[in-house]
């Protein structure tokens, strides 16, 4: 009886929040638990039916068809959003690139902000002051073919699978565009956990060929001086921007599993490179942090923050017993 389930720390007398991962479909997947371990250490806890009580929500994700058909999301850190074919109508607002929404509370903000219509301000909880314009953003990816990137449209379909309170996933489906002459369509599946300053992104391209697709995944550079890790050996990109006026300072990342990836500076991105699997798929992470929220204030912790992410991505076992 699911209605009823709830799961109990070691104590067995403090409920855990939970979740019922369904990935869009009416049958549940997986159920998703959140824990803090140290290296080498272990916590029980225990499955049981009762009363369930009612705890925060961690994660949060909407379509915005009042404006301009945003796709927008956020957890207890940070928030971001992406951009729909509405926009477009609008040249000097297009955007290709994943936007940055800054918070500094563990609130889910995304509604209020809508609602009073002013998120450019900050009134305590964080604003948007990041600019996305005609580039990849904050972690965004396109094909890559003969020195050019071929940015494809702002999405056509979206479909939220879960919503919280642990986890938010959605999918963006874009409609087909020639890149070097081959006919690409793509479908982007976004995650974003409680806790965490990242997003898994696992991007599937379409086209007849059954071949690797070259792609570029990049962050948007600022005119004025920030401080650029990209380490090709780890496949960990960052970027602590320069201060924005009096909104502070963002700092952005990418972190793709396996490393081995090049990179460059452009005069406006800072980019890696990479190449799907034959089957068009590829995975990968980007997010974003914010000095003023009070947790990441500068360059070294961020950096520090993007290799301790990857460290965990690629050794955290779970064993049940």
């Amino acid at each position: 009886d699911t209605s009823r389930l709830i799961v109990l720390d070691a104590s067995g007398k403090n409920q855990l929040a939970f979740q019922f991962e369904k990935k869009g479909t009416d049958s549940i997947h997986n159920l998703l638990l959140q824990l803090s371990l140290a290296k080498g250490q272990t916590k029980s806890v225990t499955l049981s039916y009762g009363n369930r009580i009612v705890l925060p929500t961690r994660t949060y994700g909407r379509f915005v068809p009042e404006r301009k058909e945003d796709l927008t999301w956020e957890n207890d850190k940070i928030a971001f959003r992406m951009y729909g074919k509405e926009l477009e109508k609008t040249p000097k607002e297009n955007a290709y690139g994943i936007d940055v929404w800054v918070k500094r509370t563990e609130k889910m903000v995304i509604n209020e902000r809508y609602i009073r219509g002013k998120y450019h301000e900050d009134i305590g909880d964080g604003l948007d002051y990041y600019h996305v314009g005609l580039t990849l953003g904050a972690g965004n990816c396109m094909p890559y073919v003969n020195d050019s990137i071929y940015y494809s449209k702002n999405y056509t379909s979206w479909k939220v699978l879960d919503n919280g309170p642990l986890r938010t996933t959605f999918e963006l489906g874009y409609d087909a565009w020639d890149v070097n002459g081959k006919n690409v369509s793509a479908t982007k599946n976004i995650s974003i956990d409680a806790g965490s300053q990242m997003n898994k992104l696992m991007v599937t391209y379409q086209y007849e060929q059954k071949e690797k697709l070259p792609i570029a995944i990049g962050i948007v550079k600022r005119a004025d001086k920030g401080v650029i890790l990209q380490n090709e050996q780890q496949g960990i990109m960052g970027y602590w921007e320069p201060p924005y006026k009096t909104d502070g300072t963002t700092g952005v990342g990418v972190i793709i599993p396996g490393g081995l990836t090049k990179m460059s500076v452009t005069g406006k991105q800072i980019l890696a490179y990479a190449e799907t699997k034959e089957n068009g798929t590829f995975t990968y992470y980007s997010g974003a942090a914010w000095d003023k929220a009070g947790i990441i204030t500068n360059e070294q912790q961020w950096f520090d923050y993007l290799y301790k992410k990857k460290i965990e991505l690629e050794s955290t076992k779970i064993v049940f017993r």
